[in-house]
């Protein structure tokens, strides 16, 4: 198999669990939010925290998966910076925030470094595919 043809079925590979880890870090929400919170902390810090933490930044994680599916399957230089490189390492980082239940506020630099970044670069490659109908470079 070819490098070019290698390149698919790791980006799918590493979209999935990119996206699983996700769905489950927002199935297990509960200790990761009372991590983000101070040890005296009231009934309104924690639902404001869960609100924030997971139909904030896990609900928008998972739309960002919709942007970064369908376009760039076919443009391998993006392939390979943006959904594997981000991708795999969002997932390595995401099972470390897990397992190690790390503060809120290092989610939101994984979600930039590695849901956001992915999904611009997709965003940008659709409008230059479809819009202006160039080939990207």
């Amino acid at each position: 198999m070819s490098v070019v043809n290698s390149q698919v079925p790791a980006r799918f590979l590493t979209l999935v669990a990119h996206l699983v880890i996700v769905i489950i870090i927002f199935w297990s929400r509960e200790n990761s939010v009372r991590a983000c919170l101070p040890l005296d902390y009231t009934n309104e810090e924690y639902r404001l925290e869960d609100t924030r933490y997971a139909y904030i930044s896990c609900s928008t994680t998972i739309k960002l998966f919709y942007v970064s599916l369908p376009v760039a399957h076919h443009h391998h230089r993006l392939n390979l910076l943006s959904s594997i490189g981000c991708h795999a390492s969002g997932s390595v980082a995401l099972l470390f925030f897990l397992f190690e239940q790390w503060t809120c506020s290092i989610y939101w630099w994984i979600f930039g470094f590695c849901s956001v970044i992915p999904a611009l670069y997709e965003m940008v490659l659709f409008v230059v595919v479809f819009v202006f109908k160039r080939k990207p470079l």
